[in-house]
């Protein structure tokens, strides 16, 4: 390797992860659309496989968005999961001995460990500037049940940027970021 791509490599790996803005948008064409909140367990199609659009959990209103860029989580993650088994919660969270398409990907300690594999994990803060439009958040909701959000392009009148998930009555976007206890902010990097 020459001294240019050394630098050019190492200035890369330097930059800041910039979000991806169009995510609020397509995640936002959800509201009024997937109106319930259902949690079953569903054989789906792969690549591509998805409940039908007025029903689904948190991390389908992130799935929905990503594939609207052409980035479908569902394969990812069980490409992932099938070389990198160990790596991910499930054989400890569901005893589960081999991935499965239908639910890996639905599944938000799932989902945080692809994030961080990916590279895309950035601090988690209480400062609302460092929330960028199109970020991913994590957090726990009582009773210890894991939840995810995209952050919205729109801000509350105190200046929070507002979230777009589905925390059960469907798809809605509101002033949810700092709720509750934040374990997880990831931005996706869609080009590498």
């Amino acid at each position: 390797m020459n001294k240019l791509s050394l630098l050019f490599l190492l200035a890369y790996a330097a930059a800041p992860l910039v979000a991806d803005e169009r995510l609020p948008a397509l995640a936002r064409q959800q509201i009024g659309v997937t109106v319930e909140y259902d949690p079953a367990y569903v054989s789906l199609s792969y690549p591509g496989g998805d409940v039908p659009p007025d029903r689904g959990v948190c991390t389908d209103v992130v799935i929905r968005a990503l594939r609207h860029l052409g980035f479908d989580l569902q394969k990812e993650v069980h490409q992932d999961m099938k070389k990198n088994f160990s790596a991910y919660p499930s054989r400890k969270n569901w005893g589960l001995k081999r991935p499965d398409k239908n639910i890996d990907h639905r599944r938000v300690p799932n989902l945080q460990t692809f994030f961080k594999r990916k590279g895309w994990s950035v601090p988690i803060t209480d400062k609302p500037q460092d929330y960028h439009p199109g970020d991913l958040v994590t957090c726990m909701l009582p009773g210890n049940l894991p939840h995810i959000m995209i952050v919205s392009d729109r801000k509350s009148a105190e200046g929070i940027p507002l979230v777009i998930h589905n925390i059960g009555a469907g798809t809605e976007e509101e002033d949810a970021l700092f709720m509750f206890t934040i374990t997880g902010h990831y931005r996706p990097q869609l080009n590498h």
